[in-house]
């Protein structure tokens, strides 16, 4: 969803687009996805944490709520509705594959950390990443890659809120509305998540800084071989 979106506007066209759907019109739905996609996607892989699986689980929840839509009456925004079905469709596939392992699914998740919401920003403006130099955006590569695993690794609750709140730039209300928990909670797990991915990223550079620099062998040769030819 684009945040730059009033919310009156958004109304009024999540309108436009539902009565489209009801009356048939297949572009309708067409925009409907297209609008939703990049939100419920990053809300369905920050779940799931396997891309083809949070694909998979999208489409499911998009099946499901193009039968539900002739019943939708409009009590949230269409944003938070189809947000709770792909919640929804990730739990019961968590669920499933936990009693397919034998296990308890992971409680509790998240992770946060400035860099991933400042680099989305910065991908939305012009002369930001794309028009940035090869080099620049490799590095930048690295460090969303970086983010990306990092967040992975953390619980998956405060994950999913980090996602909404961080990247989606969702209210506390909206992220309440869509996993239905308190506002309260959602505070709390953000906090923490961010707290979280920031502890993370900084061991990572702390193993990272002994690397700086690096002297191997070969280049300590290569030195002293070349002086001492010089001094004789």
């Amino acid at each position: 969803m684009n945040p730059q979106r009033k919310d009156g506007d958004a109304r009024a066209g999540d309108e436009a687009l539902i009565a489209g759907v009801r009356a048939g019109d297949p572009g309708a739905f067409e925009a409907l996805m297209r609008l939703y996609n990049r939100r419920l996607y990053r809300t369905a892989r920050a779940l799931l944490r396997d891309d083809a699986e949070a694909e998979d689980a999208l489409q499911e929840s998009y099946l499901a709520a193009f039968r539900a839509l002739h019943g939708f009456r409009g009590e949230s925004s269409l944003a938070t509705w189809l947000t709770r079905i792909v919640v929804n469709e990730c739990m019961a596939r968590l669920r499933r594959q936990a009693r397919r392992d034998n296990i308890v699914p992971i409680q509790a998740a998240g992770a946060a950390f400035d860099h991933a919401q400042e680099y989305q920003a910065m991908e939305d403006v012009p002369g930001g990443l794309h028009d940035e130099a090869p080099d620049d955006a490799l590095v930048r590569a690295e460090l969303r890659a970086l983010l990306e695993r990092k967040i992975d690794e953390l619980p998956q609750d405060f994950r999913a809120v980090f996602v909404m709140r961080a990247i989606e730039e969702l209210s506390v209300e909206e992220t309440a509305q869509c996993l239905g928990i308190p506002e309260a909670t959602v505070r709390t797990r953000h906090f923490r998540a961010r707290s979280l991915l920031r502890e993370s990223v900084a061991r990572e550079m702390d193993v990272a800084e002994r690397d700086v620099f690096s002297f191997d062998g070969e280049r300590c040769d290569r030195i002293v071989a070349r002086v001492l030819a010089r001094s004789t």
